[in-house]
């Protein structure tokens, strides 16, 4: 008897209502036991309200860790969609299984292995792909269409101050005034545009009078000016204000995890034009509305948090003890404004149980600008340093960096390997060979292919890598020669791109800061004692002060 794993999906609340994912799971049991597949019952896996357009699911993933660990020889799905509706992922996830070992066996689906049965598998993901492209298709046009004639169902949820009335049959879905909630809402518009209060001022209120917000513990002040953006306040609200389309690329950096994070969508605001507007009742008048959306467009354009000069080491600091970044404040003085840089950890009022941080320890901005500015001109006065690196990597590229005639063995392997699997194809398409051999010699061919083209491209790699070491090397004194030259001329901007370039970060603790550089730099014997002070250059923080770092 041969081992199983179950997998079923559903993506809608309407399917997990109807418990269409329990139907699933039966029918998948009972043709497990009438074809002699056993099935424990922690290999049962069911994701429920997940999209089938998508691989990031949690039952589908541990079936793909079952698999490669080898516990099982059979997959169970009711049909190609369950699996996926893109037909370019039921095939990678059917080939993946099948390197394993593992069969894929659809309830819904052909169970030969013939020609004619893996067309039809393929037409039935290909109709799958389109049915999930029509539904989303006639999703968008029929809230669009129900929008243009007023019906206020297409919207997500109520906002604050409103509650959101069903649709019956007597009566359309509507938004019903909570006049509690009502009342805060035109309070808020009347301390921001009578009283002249900024946003976090009115969030801070808000909290310290205790009003309950909707959805959070506090109020924040991301919630207050979102508050003063609704335009249903003032009596429309407006479908279709934003579109969600892919983003580039762009890896946000989570200090405390150390790990990179890619968003792949983003949500962008229509043109003003696009919106629909839908009736509601209003909680605010036009005129106190149009006043609060003048306040928050002149205060985009004058807000002092855009004055700020920019510094030298702006988007580098983070703190040595619990890894959030350090942002800036300032102080006034009778003669000048003092700029300083501080742990976000250590504020209380970001985290509702208040700072994570003990380093409460503010650093001048402008000691902190020279400080790493010196170690940066330290490097330049000695190219001697970039250059040990550029000759470290040319010996590393030259001893690793195989030979002509390798290359061309290997060229010569991977037609040959190439010829192999065409010829277990065309074996396969003139029934000489079975599925069950093909799948048992394919998937060695496939690895020997890929282990081939990966070091074809290590060689393609190296090449370039060295070519470009040398023309970097070439011209490195002459460039570091200009640099210094005109390092005491730079401005702000202008050093702040040499310093992105040869600093990673600067960590700011108590007593130390430590600049990591993006260049290596000759290791030393420890300082103080301390195992990482090879990593960069320590400095103290106030003069006098020789304590030994923690």
């Amino acid at each position: 008897m041969r081992m199983a794993a179950i997998y079923a999906r559903v993506s809608s609340e309407q399917q997990r209502e109807e418990n269409t994912i329990a139907s699933q799971t039966a029918a998948l049991i009972e043709f497990a036991k009438n074809h002699d597949l056993e099935v424990p019952q922690e290999w049962v896996f069911e994701d429920e309200g997940y999209s089938g357009a998508t691989l990031e699911r949690p039952g589908l993933e541990r079936v793909r860790d079952l698999a490669a660990e080898g516990q099982i020889q059979v997959m169970l799905a009711y049909s190609p969609d369950r699996l996926s509706r893109k037909y370019a992922y039921q095939i990678l996830l059917i080939e993946e299984f099948a390197r394993h070992g593992v069969e894929t066996v659809f309830v819904k689906s052909p169970h030969g292995d013939s020609a004619e049965d893996q067309l039809l598998v393929q037409f039935q993901g290909m109709i799958a792909e389109y049915e999930r492209a029509q539904i989303l298709e006639r999703s968008r046009r029929g809230k669009r269409h129900r929008a243009q004639a007023g019906e206020i169902s297409v919207m997500s949820n109520a906002p604050y101050g409103y509650r959101y009335i069903r649709k019956t049959d007597e009566a359309p879905a509507a938004y019903m005034v909570e006049e509690a909630e009502a009342r805060v809402v035109r309070r808020v518009y009347e301390m921001y545009t009578v009283e002249g209060l900024s946003i976090g001022e009115i969030a801070r209120r808000l909290n310290v009078e205790g009003i309950p917000a909707r959805k959070a513990s506090r109020w924040e002040r991301s919630v207050v000016w979102a508050m003063l953006r609704n335009p249903a306040y003032r009596g429309l609200a407006c479908f279709g204000k934003t579109r969600i389309s892919t983003r580039t690329r762009v890896m946000r950096l989570q200090r405390r995890r150390g790990v990179t994070t890619p968003k792949a969508t983003a949500g962008h605001e229509r043109p003003r034009e696009e919106w629909i507007e839908i009736p509601v009742p209003a909680l605010v008048t036009e005129e106190s509305f149009a006043q609060a959306q003048e306040l928050l467009h002149q205060n985009k354009i004058r807000s002092r948090r855009r004055t700020i000069a920019p510094s030298v080491v702006q988007g580098l600091v983070s703190c040595a003890k619990c890894g959030y970044a350090f942002s800036r404040t300032s102080a006034q003085t009778s003669a000048r404004k003092l700029h300083y840089y501080k742990c976000i950890g250590s504020d209380g009022w970001r985290k509702l149980g208040g700072p994570v941080c003990d380093n409460g320890r503010f650093i001048r901005q402008e000691l902190l600008d020279q400080i790493v500015w010196t170690e940066v001109i330290r490097l330049l006065e000695d190219p001697a340093l970039i250059q040990q690196e550029l000759d470290r990597r040319l010996v590393a590229a030259r001893n690793a960096d195989p030979t002509r005639k390798r290359e061309q063995s290997l060229q010569r392997e991977l037609t040959h390997v190439g010829k192999g699997i065409d010829r277990l194809l065309n074996a396969y398409q003139e029934e000489l060979l079975s599925i069950e051999q093909l799948r048992e010699r394919m998937p060695g061919l496939r690895q020997r292919q890929q282990t081939l083209q990966a070091e074809l491209q290590a060689i393609a790699d190296q090449s370039h890598d060295r070519v470009a070491f040398l023309r970097l090397a070439e011209t490195l004194t002459a460039f570091l020669a200009r640099l210094r030259s005109a390092a005491e001329t730079l401005n702000v901007i202008e050093r702040q791109r040499i310093v992105r370039l040869l600093v990673k970060d600067v960590l700011v603790g108590e007593d130390t800061i430590t600049i990591r550089h993006s260049i290596p730099i000759p290791s030393g014997p420890p300082k103080n004692g301390d195992p990482e002070a090879s990593d960069g250059q320590n400095y103290l923080l106030c003069k006098g002060r020789a304590v030994p770092v923690a």
